[in-house]
């Protein structure tokens, strides 16, 4: 059993034990056992289903009720084609109710996945126990094929005395839920005394007290313009800011200005932003022909480009460089450097020396901190590699990259015997006692120290989140191979975690940033955001390396990727109209992150025209990912206010609504916007229509005609209730939902 850990929130978590409940089909080898064991190399220690028909499934049912936080499945020692690409997991205290926890998918590869399963529920997010687990596989990566599930390993808690009262809690919750449901569907059937009895005997309430009021006034009064006074005022006290925050990004690029003295065209090259000082720094990188030394800052304020020394070397500095890695220290306001990349002709002894820089911004000052890493217990002469620091502890973290080694030698310095690539460990540097340490080491060369092994890479991505204490690991290549792993390095307990997205789609998904070299990732901590810029990617449709545009957003706590926007545009003609507009894709980039603005800068990379194997560029951009404001959220809900009052004008008198729409609806609606207009030009087919049905039905009895408007105004007030938090709005599901079919 593994050790238990301690969460976030204090608790104590640990594996927790389990037997194999009921099944669809299984192995005989856990006839005996009743669980699953871990044997990766053993092709027969695994459940496995009959067919890939519908339903197949695996119930655990744990040793005593507990709070599942997460599952871990093992697998195969390598690729299966009865590894699960899609599945389902419920839970529940009893078996024949359960609540679907997850879906996801695993990737077909042989590391292990943990993901976090829903464990809290209620508007305070209590603890959800559980008894019974049911996994219910949905797809195999091998058309046709059964599924099959390795290993399974749960991790939660079990104490009584936490379990019980969550227990209670649960239960008085579906209690609560079902009167919230009743009470919000006889609301609706104009029903206040059994409403008011609900209330009464449940002692629950339906919604927040002033979304009751806004019921009043929308639905039993019809007064469509104190609603909008309503939600305007929403607006002004916070209470649709859940809803906005809600709401992906809209990115919008700008190009910034092209004044001279500016950096020239580059890739490679190595760039840091000071939020604080609001200054961007830029040194080295490859302009197609040579290797640059060359050092600028860019004044945020000021938006102008200076150049602080045009030969870093001249001045006691790092030689020229490109796929070097650079890292700031914005309190002790230095930059340091590592790394470079040596053409093969160069790769002899006395030029794969790794020399590591720092440069004192207030000074202006370069000092050689280290000849050659590699002799005091750091990494060797590496490149593409990533480089991060934990300003408070003043701790730097360098992992991957490609060590250089002299040509026509191996790594030992005898004749090679291997084509393949030596990549290098993860490495930590304590700036103020100068020592290097080894954190862990690739999965090819493994460290005689007691070290994690890690699976090393180029072209990847490294944050440090000084929050959870973390580095965010993903991405890059390996040899031939381009990876889509996600991973994190806890860096005070040494733990290495990868991290499974909930949600479905496996290796090939369209959920995640694709397989991909040179992504350019930022993080903001405050917000618990990761953005990632796409590079160079493998498609899966296609053979040939490609390089596209598609921006990302993770979000730790949620768990859960976001693509921001994705341009799969091609061919010079469309760039050219574009480039004032957009960055064309490229890959050797860089891009940085100014946390206190929110906003990114772009510049340069190589646009990977093989027609033009040298160019390189010189743009340079700002992103700013935007959120809906409060007007264009407040205009979004008046128009549907003023659609809904449209039809209902409609009903009585063909005139009047058209006056309506003419001057109330015409108003509110973003004529430039192409979706919004072709609605609006759309609603004078309501009037014909509404005028239809009535000379159909004829005098309708105004008892009717009143119920239908009821309903439709409770229709606008769920439409409304959408922008709300859900902790005080009326339960989202109805009553009738629960009916089954």
């Amino acid at each position: 059993m593994a050790s238990s850990e301690v969460s976030d929130d204090g608790q104590d978590w640990k594996t927790l034990e389990y037997r194999i409940y009921k099944c669809s089909s299984y192995s005989p080898t856990y006839v005996p056992e009743n669980i699953l064991v871990d044997k990766p190399l053993d092709q027969s220690s695994r459940w496995s289903s009959d067919n890939d028909n519908h339903p197949q499934y695996l119930a655990l049912k744990l040793q005593r009720p507990s709070i599942v936080r997460s599952i871990t499945f093992g697998k195969f020692e390598k690729t299966h084609v009865c590894n699960m690409k899609k599945f389902k997991i419920y839970g529940g205290m009893e078996y024949d109710n359960l609540m679907e926890l997850l879906k996801s998918g695993l990737k077909n590869d042989s590391i292990s996945e943990t993901f976090e399963l829903k464990h809290k529920i209620g508007r305070n997010d209590t603890y959800y126990p559980v008894r019974y687990l049911k996994i219910m596989p949905l797809q195999s990566w091998g058309p046709s094929f059964n599924f099959s599930i390795w290993h399974v390993r749960l991790t939660g808690m079990d104490d009584p005395l936490v379990i019980a009262p969550c227990i209670k809690y649960v239960e008085q919750y579906f209690q609560n839920e079902i009167i919230r449901l009743c009470m919000k569907h006889f609301r609706r059937l104009e029903q206040p005394q059994v409403v008011q009895t609900l209330e009464s005997v449940g002692n629950v309430k339906l919604e927040d007290q002033r979304l009751s009021v806004l019921y009043e006034i929308l639905v039993n009064r019809g007064d469509h313009h104190e609603a909008e006074h309503f939600i305007t005022n929403a607006i002004g006290i916070g209470l649709l800011d859940d809803y906005m925050n809600s709401q992906p990004y809209r990115a919008v690029w700008k190009k910034m200005s092209c004044e001279e003295p500016r950096p020239g065209m580059r890739g490679g090259h190595q760039m840091v932003l000071d939020s604080s000082a609001e200054t961007l720094y830029l040194f080295g990188g490859w302009d197609g022909t040579q290797d640059l030394a060359d050092l600028w800052q860019y004044d945020i304020k000021t938006e102008k480009w200076s150049l602080i020394c045009k030969d870093t070397e001249a001045v006691a500095g790092p030689t020229a460089r490109s796929c070097h890695k650079m890292c700031l220290d914005p309190e002790k306001r230095q930059l340091f450097t590592l790394g470079r990349y040596l053409d093969t002709q160069y790769r002899t002894p006395d030029n794969l020396k790794s020399d590591f820089y720092v440069y004192d911004i207030e000074s202006n000052k370069w000092t050689q901190i280290s000849e050659d890493t590699g002799a005091v217990g750091g990494p060797r002469l590496i490149f593409d590699h990533q480089m991060c620091m934990d300003v408070s502890n003043r701790i730097i973290y360098v992992f991957g990259g490609r060590v250089l080694v002299p040509s026509g030698a191996s790594e030992d310095g005898g004749p090679i015997t291997s084509a393949e690539p030596i990549f290098s460990g993860l490495y930590s540097y304590h700036v103020a006692t100068s020592t290097w340490n080894i954190l862990a080491c690739d999965i090819a060369r493994p460290s005689p120290f007691s070290v994690p092994i890690i699976r090393s890479r180029v072209g990847h991505s490294m944050l440090f989140n000084p929050v959870d204490r973390k580095l965010y690991i993903s991405a890059g290549q390996r040899s031939k191979e381009y990876l889509n792993d996600f991973f994190t390095y806890e860096v005070d307990t040494n733990m290495v975690e990868h991290i499974s997205v909930t949600d479905f789609g496996g290796q090939d998904s369209s959920h995640t940033p694709a397989a991909g070299y040179t992504q350019r990732a930022t993080i903001d901590p405050l917000l618990g955001e990761i953005y990632v810029l796409s590079g160079l990617s493998k498609d899966k449709d296609k053979r040939e390396e490609n390089v596209q545009n598609s921006f990302w957003v993770y979000k730790i706590k949620k768990n859960s990727w976001t693509c921001v926007y994705r341009n799969e545009n091609g061919g010079e003609k469309y760039w050219s109209r574009m480039q004032d507009f957009e960055p064309c894709p490229r890959f050797a980039h860089q891009l940085v992150y100014d946390t206190d603005k929110k906003v990114h800068y772009l510049f340069g990379g190589n646009p990977g025209r093989s027609c033009l194997p040298k160019l390189r560029l010189d743009d340079f951009w700002q992103l700013k990912l935007c959120k809906p404001s409060q007007e264009q959220v407040l205009r979004r809900c008046k128009l549907i206010i003023r659609k809904y009052k449209f039809k209902e004008l409609a009903l009585n008198s063909s005139i009047e609504a058209l006056e309506y729409l003419q001057r109330d609806v015409s108003e509110i609606i973003d004529h430039g916007d192409e979706e919004q207009t072709k609605e609006f030009q759309g609603l004078t087919s309501v009037l014909f229509r509404e005028q239809e049905r009535l000379d159909l039905q004829g005098n309708e009895d105004k008892e009717i005609m009143e119920r239908e408007l009821h309903q439709r105004r409770a229709e606008l007030f769920d439409k409304l209730m959408e922008f709300f938090p859900e902790t005080l709005t009326q339960p989202r599901a109805n009553l009738v939902d629960l009916l089954p079919l």
